[in-house]
């Protein structure tokens, strides 16, 4: 059955990003089975199943999955209580907990934005892994009390300043009070700074010669061939095994499509530098995309970001003197260099403008202050 098969998928999903409960159907119906606490009070938690008396169907899948993720973070907060009564069929009704109910509102409107309905595998990584870790420590911090911007502040001060979490934390609470019409601090974006490259690793991108240089570390040809890809074209640890190679043919024009089930869709990418397709052999896989590794990339089978993390293991493995997403900002910093425009930069990277400003300000606002500084003395000259 299709059920069947998206409950496969949808569970594999849930094991990859560490989630121990598991959808299931039992005839018609779905509920779900894990480690929650025990009925008869006693300590600990037992292997059980919880009816949640949905119909075994697209529609109720996706409340499945909702209710599930709701009742994960009750768990972390500590807060988890077995209902009085079994479900009945249908949709169960809303909670009466005002706190609760703001957190189901928010991830009902989530998973109804038209855009993640394009890419559901991506939907689905992007909330597990970019949006619920946050809403766990809101449940956590937040216990017993109401949904207030200082709350939410709270929760924000708890990241490290200058911190890749702290930025995205920001961003995923400031959705959440704008959704509940919570009137934030005017220096929210302020405090919720942190995005991109952390202050320590700062001068830490690795020159061109270090990347040129590194892949001589890699014994096998075909993580040599991500390597080169993900230096080339500046390419997420996912979009490697969801891209068109077809252009890098010998008369193609080298750019790279990354496809529509990446993280931010669809978009095209252009070397920099376009010798270093030839360079890193990339030219190879437009007749034969096969030679990459032989990583699973079935999303009825694995997620995003199970395939990311694959790629970050295998570098690790090797002992780089870099990390994936180093290649990223190295490929980002050349373009600034070479003069590329924001907004082209940030398009292909798959990315906003304000996060691409924010994310490379320094270099950015080098490149910009240099360019007037050469306008000036060439009127001068003049």
């Amino acid at each position: 059955m299709a059920v069947d098969d998206e409950l496969l998928r949808i569970n594999d999903g849930l094991r990859g990003a560490g989630v121990s409960l598991r959808l299931e159907r039992r005839g018609g119906r779905l509920g779900l089975r894990g480690p929650l606490p025990r009925r008869d009070g006693g300590d600990g938690r037992a292997v059980q199943r919880l009816s949640l008396g949905l119909p075994a169907d697209a529609q109720g899948l996706a409340e499945a999955l909702r209710q599930l993720h709701r009742i994960e973070g009750q768990l972390a907060a500590g807060v988890f209580r077995w209902p009085a009564v079994a479900a009945t069929a249908g949709p169960p009704a809303s909670t009466a907990d005002p706190f609760e109910a703001s957190l189901e509102r928010f991830e009902r409107s989530f998973f109804s934005d038209p855009r993640r309905r394009r890419s559901l595998s991506g939907g689905r990584s992007t909330w597990t892994a970019a949006y619920l870790p946050y809403l766990r420590r809101l449940r956590q911090e937040g216990r017993g009390q109401t949904l207030t911007a200082a709350l939410l502040l709270q929760v924000l001060e708890s990241y490290p300043p200058a911190s890749r979490s702290r930025q995205q934390c920001g961003l995923v609470l400031g959705l959440l009070a704008r959704q509940e019409g919570l009137a934030l601090p005017d220096d929210w974006r302020d405090q919720a700074a942190g995005y991109g490259l952390h202050r320590a690793r700062f001068r830490a991108v690795p020159a061109d010669g270090t990347i040129l240089d590194a892949v001589s570390a890699i014994p096998n040809p075909a993580w040599r061939l991500v390597y080169g890809l993900m230096a080339t074209y500046g390419l997420r640890n996912h979009e490697v095994f969801y891209a068109d190679f077809s252009d890098l043919a010998p008369r193609g024009e080298k750019v790279l499509r990354v496809l529509p089930t990446t993280k931010t869709g669809e978009h095209q990418v252009w070397p920099f530098l376009p010798e270093w397709v030839e360079r890193f052999g990339l030219g190879a896989l437009a007749d034969d995309p096969a030679r990459l590794p032989g990583v699973c990339t079935d999303l009825r089978r694995t997620t995003l970001q199970q395939v990311g993390r694959r790629v970050a293991e295998q570098f690790q493995r090797y002992d780089l003197p870099l990390a994936p997403y180093d290649l990223r900002h190295a490929w980002a910093l050349r373009t600034i260099h070479l003069g590329l425009p924001d907004t082209v930069a940030a398009r292909m990277m798959g990315h906003s403008v304000t996060i691409h400003t924010r994310t490379y300000h320094h270099w950015i606002t080098r490149r910009d202050q240099q360019r007037a500084v050469d306008d000036a003395l060439g009127r001068r000259s003049a």
